[in-house]
């Protein structure tokens, strides 16, 4: 990305100009750099596990889908057919435990885009699932395809920023089409990991069509490879509908990954306690790891978390707040319980991009990096609790994932960066600015910002006085204006168009449940 790499010219004490160089980032797979963090104790954690199984065995979950309360029922959990509750034993969760991947490569065409996931890798995703976008030139309004291909645009331009998400929902193409549009401009205009929707068993089908087709798979390869993924959300407290329960049956069987993710709000949809939020939370992500293992065995997974508290004035969800970051912390310590890799999730319920929108993000991201997510989303976009894609939300978020992107390059801790020499240089009471040890590593030694504004206040309103959002404004439109799709996605969007053509003239495929 070129924000990321750019070239400076800088002055030598006001002397002749030095050659610029380019300073190089690889953003593009990282590994975490921080030991995981936890808040509770062990036994809390193996309390909560254990409610976990209780939960499952004494109370059960209900599951709206004949089909899988069938695959439940052969894996000998009880089924109440009356009432669609399903009981399952801990027999059968700690079999599918067993056969759930602690560690799988998430595929794409581009081999440099690929990820690997399990404990200790660590990769962003975006803000997703938004009806709106907005930015400062345009206002908010209603997300258009225009909108979801401008910001598929920003995420292929950030290295930091390695898998795509459905960012601003374009509602202005019809619903049973929306995912040829969605899937076209994925291909079209990316080559990171592509998300797609569990709206039914049609679309999903036709999704994995689409993705056999523009990658140039045959069915084997497709099977044998996890390409494309979705995000599967339990209906809390205790209930998987339709179309999520066909997600993950669909996707399983395909040996494509379901990231299963209840969101639990403390308060609301769960206990108000952290503790009790978890452990329904743990309760739903296993019952859908069952069914996935019990669907294929060995089929990917990504244990899920999304919980925060709400407002208990307005009982509005809240992000970014200590109890988002206890439960995240905690959601990490499950995981690791597990051995799966796991999600979490950013996010503000911010209005717009300002002090409050940063500081929530930056909690409740900071959470996750220290948890050890796998896998954060909302990571970069998110306003109003996930109502809304912004622009300039997007591109200071970019600022914090690139600054941790860099944190997981150790620094040099050679003789010669430990600086012995550049310390004897330079007399008591003097500066390295001209010191050898400097001169050397100037052009390259410090992380570029992306958005921040480094000058004094002088320098600063001779410019105009701009802020960060008012600067981002910028940032995203050259993004956009210099925008080039990746090399041999012609080709691939080529392999897709007949079969969105006859699909779009028969009529596309309705959302099922």
């Amino acid at each position: 990305m070129g924000a990321e790499n750019r070239k400076r010219t800088r002055r030598r004490g006001g002397g002749a100009e030095k050659p610029a160089v380019a300073r190089q980032t690889r953003y593009t797979q990282l590994r975490a750099p921080f030991k995981p963090q936890g808040i509770f104790s062990d036994d809390a954690i193996a309390n909560m596990h254990e409610t976990a199984l209780r939960i499952l065995e004494e109370l059960g979950i209900k599951v709206l889908l004949p089909e899988a309360r069938r695959i439940y029922r052969d894996a000998g959990a009880i089924v109440d057919e009356e009432t669609e509750f399903v009981r399952i034993g801990r027999d059968i969760v700690e079999a599918a435990l067993k056969t759930a991947p602690p560690s799988f490569r998430l595929r794409t065409k581009n081999p440099d885009r690929e990820q690997q996931v399990e404990l200790g890798t660590l990769a962003f995703a975006p803000g997703a699932g938004c009806p709106h976008a907005t930015d400062r030139e345009r206002g908010r309004r209603p997300g258009s395809l225009r909108d979801f291909e401008e910001t598929i645009k920003l995420q292929q331009s950030f290295d930091a920023m390695h898998v795509l998400g459905p960012s601003a929902e374009p509602q202005d193409v019809p619903v049973q089409l929306r995912h040829y549009a969605m899937a076209r401009t994925q291909f079209a205009l990316s080559d990171k990991p592509p998300f797609i929707y569990a709206r039914g068993k049609a679309q999903v089908a036709d999704a994995f069509e689409m993705t056999r087709l523009a990658l140039d798979l045959d069915d084997d390869a497709f099977d044998a490879g996890v390409w494309i993924f979705t995000i599967i959300n339990t209906n809390s407290p205790r209930q998987i509908d339709v179309p999520m329960a066909q997600g993950i049956i669909d996707f399983a069987r395909a040996n494509q990954l379901s990231i299963i993710t209840p969101f639990c709000l403390a308060g609301a949809m769960a206990p108000i306690t952290v503790a009790g939020a978890l452990t329904l939370q743990h309760a739903e992500a296993l019952a859908g790891i069952v069914l996935a293992q019990m669907t294929r065995a060995g089929s990917p997974v990504i244990y899920g978390g999304f919980c925060s508290n709400v407002a208990m004035k307005s009982g509005a969800p809240a992000f970014g707040t200590p109890e988002h970051v206890q439960a995240t912390l905690g959601t990490g310590q499950l995981a690791r319980f597990l051995g799966l890799p796991w999600r979490g999730a950013a996010g503000t319920a911010a209005n717009t991009s300002d002090a409050q929108a940063a500081n929530e993000t930056l909690m409740s991201f900071w959470a996750n990096v220290l948890a050890g997510a796998t896998l954060t989303v909302h990571s970069a976009g998110w306003l109003e609790g996930g109502l809304t894609f912004g622009y300039e939300k997007f591109i200071n978020d970019m600022e914090a994932l690139n600054a941790m992107a860099e944190l997981c390059t150790p620094p040099p801790e050679d003789i010669a960066a430990i600086g012995f020499d550049a310390v004897a240089e330079v007399e008591p009471g003097g500066h390295f600015f001209a010191a050898q040890h400097t001169m050397e590593r100037y052009q390259t030694a410090f992380h570029e910002p992306l958005v921040a504004d480094l000058s004094n206040f002088g320098t600063w309103s001779e410019a105009g006085g701009l802020t960060s959002t008012e600067r981002a404004t910028g940032i995203w439109k050259q993004v956009l204006q210099d925008f080039q799709p990746p090399p041999n996605s012609a080709e691939a969007v080529s392999r897709i168009e007949q079969f969105i053509a006859d699909r779009t003239a028969a009529g596309g495929a309705e959302i099922e449940g």
